[in-house]
């Protein structure tokens, strides 16, 4: 008898790759860390963002010539095994996205706690991102396809929220509101190019999410071709996003609001003659975090069930639950782990994380694709400027020693469960 044909639906045009990069791009993160941001680099947060796209599209050259080079689901764990063949690294890296997603779910699980949920209750944020955990893991177990229904209309809600923001903030400063000159002021007492770097090491968070991707290469229509320009104009697309709503943000508000606010877009809708009630604009940025922590959970969780299908992990974390069809224990483990980071930590150390952990991935990306270029494939492929991994390597390890020891505290400590489980695993089998 035949066996049964194991290939992909290649159903997704270049068109529709640029819509999913851009919608993975932007995110729940612009919305919770612009007033962070502000408070690392002062009235420039425009800067701090446009030197995190630089960054981020210094890696994304990696990706483009690993993804045309090697077109299928996997990403930097695949690349990982192909370039040094060690197992235990491989799962690492593996396991570094993982987390990655854990911890940017409980990121947003604080951010959810903020501002824009005091429009409305007036709670705890560590029991509101608790409750909120939860409520999202419920949804995780449901079934993916209601999580990806929810999912493509929470991106449409967050996308028309951050217009929102350009067009009312624009409005105000025509009217002769705000201060443009603030967007070309600095921290005080600190030298611009580390204020600058500071921001930028925090504002890569908003950035992150064109990794995820690669992991839909078996499913793209000619992907050697698609993907660089999808990949590169989906960066562009939410860098423009990004830079005009934080250059907007920071002529309309004084920085010290921005700073010391958790709603931080929050102060800018609410200026002006198209002001609109802040109680409709929180309610679109809650549901752009929940939309933020959901795909990160299904990540996370996917990730954890494919390892355990795998034999890397302990196979008690492959369990599918019999009538809804989803990975139930690995639901629970990320979900729980996720909590505990949520009522343990604020929200910038959370991303700073999460942050941390992406740029020890894509430091092995860089190196993993001048590696590669020892063994050469048939087919053509885009082949990124050699000097572009170099310097993603350079740069990911530049933004590393802007971390705290907490946040690096807190990222092995996760990857040391990563590697208790390698080992637990290895004396099972």
């Amino acid at each position: 008898m035949a066996s049964a044909d194991r290939t992909l639906n290649r159903a997704i045009t270049r068109p529709m790759l640029l819509v999913f990069i851009v919608g993975d791009v932007l995110g729940a993160g612009i919305y919770a860390l612009a007033g962070v941001v502000a408070g690392r680099v002062g009235g420039a947060i425009w800067a701090a963002f446009a030197l995190a796209l630089v960054l981020a599209l210094l890696t994304a050259f990696a990706y483009a010539e690993l993804v045309t080079k090697y077109p299928r689901a996997g990403g930097a764990a695949v690349w990982a095994n192909q370039a040094f063949d060690r197992p235990f690294a491989t799962f690492m890296i593996a396991f570094a996205v993982m987390m990655s997603g854990v911890t940017s779910a409980a990121t947003l699980a604080r951010a959810f706690g903020g501002d824009y949920l005091a429009e409305f209750v007036s709670l705890p944020v560590a029991l509101v991102a608790v409750a909120f955990l939860i409520v999202v893991g419920l949804v995780n177990f449901r079934g993916i396809e209601v999580s990806v229904r929810l999912n493509v209309g929470l991106t449409a809600v967050e996308c028309a929220g951050l217009l929102l923001v350009v067009v009312i903030g624009a409005a105000f400063l025509l009217d002769g509101g705000g201060d443009p000159g603030r967007a070309f002021t600095f921290k005080a007492g600190e030298a611009v190019p580390l204020a600058i770097l500071s921001g930028a090491a925090l504002a890569f968070y908003a950035l992150i999410g064109f990794e995820d991707s690669v992991n839909v290469a078996e499913e793209t229509q000619d992907p050697r071709h698609a993907y660089p320009v999808a990949l590169f104009g989906g960066l562009a697309i939410a860098g423009v996003i990004y830079l005009l709503v934080t250059g907007i943000a920071a002529m309309a508000v004084p920085t010290a609001e921005l700073a010391g606010s958790t709603g931080p877009l929050l102060e800018v809708v609410q200026l002006g003659p198209l002001a609109m009630p802040t109680e409709v604009f929180s309610a679109i940025a809650l549901l752009a975090v929940t939309n933020g922590a959901l795909i990160n959970l299904i990540m996370a969780s996917r990730l954890t069930y494919g390892m355990a299908s795998q034999g890397i992990v302990p196979s008690v974390f492959g369990r599918v639950h019999a009538t809804r069809r989803t990975p139930w224990v690995a639901i629970v483990f990320t979900s729980a782990i996720a909590v505990v980071l949520a009522v343990t930590g604020d929200l910038s150390v959370l991303a700073d994380t999460t942050v941390l952990l992406l740029l020890a991935v894509f430091i092995t990306v860089n190196v993993a694709v001048l590696v590669l270029r020892r063994t050469p494939v048939e087919h053509d492929h885009f082949r990124a400027p050699t000097i572009m991994p170099v310097l993603g390597i350079v740069v990911c390890a530049g933004l590393m020693t802007q971390k705290s020891a907490e946040t690096f505290a807190r990222a092995g400590v996760l990857l040391g469960v990563g590697a208790l489980l390698w080992l637990v695993n290895r004396k099972l089998t």
